[in-house]
């Protein structure tokens, strides 16, 4: 995009976007001491399910590339409501081996929502690309604040078995994303053109 205009409405709509998602990817913290009375964990297994989380990260090269490819707004679109879906369904996880997979699930998601969304934030700033990641940064800085809260909140009302009922929230966060950032212009030249000499 060439607009140096400041998009006000779009680089909101991001961090929200990074507000919605990252909300749900700090539920594990405040849920782990009851998961691991749940599922009799050893402090081993349970130090593994945050290897778990964060083993898709060593993918975002390859995400990089897959999103260079394919349509980066639907990356940000779809992820908060599979981050949510898999990380409300961790206290209904029976055995280890659902919770690793659940927690892996979000950590794909994780990572293939913070590839594109910071080079979103940058072509909706314009010139004022400091200022576009400084509201980017607050959505997720505020979401490690919310989402312990709404975690421990949500087992307060329902249980840890219960806390699916927060699924719903992702879900809805996903759909205002898509009613937002469907017309959002990703075509970008992918590759300098060739010089002869």
């Amino acid at each position: 995009m060439n607009n140096k205009k400041f998009q006000k409405s779009k680089v909101f709509t991001i961090s929200f976007a990074h507000l919605a998602h990252d909300t749900y990817s700090s539920f594990l913290a405040p849920l782990l001491p009851l998961l691991i009375a749940k599922l009799e964990m050893s402090l081993f297994m349970a130090a593994f399910l945050d290897i778990a989380r964060r083993i898709p990260a060593l993918f975002n090269p390859f995400f990089g590339l897959i999103a260079e490819k394919t349509g980066v707004k639907y990356f940000v679109i779809l992820t908060p409501a599979i981050t949510a879906i898999s990380m409300s369904l961790v206290g209904l996880a029976t055995s280890y081996a659902m919770l690793f997979i659940l927690l892996f699930v979000a950590g794909i998601s994780a990572a293939l929502f913070h590839v594109p969304s910071p080079t979103m934030i940058k072509e909706s700033s314009g010139n004022k690309v400091g200022t576009g990641m400084s509201f980017f940064m607050v959505g997720g800085e505020l979401a490690r604040t919310v989402g312990p809260l709404v975690a421990t909140a949500g087992v307060s009302l329902w249980g840890l078995e219960g806390i699916y009922k927060l699924m719903p929230l992702g879900i809805i966060a996903s759909i205002i994303l898509y009613i937002k950032l469907k017309d959002f212009d990703t075509n970008r030249p992918m590759t300098k053109p060739k010089e002869k000499g």
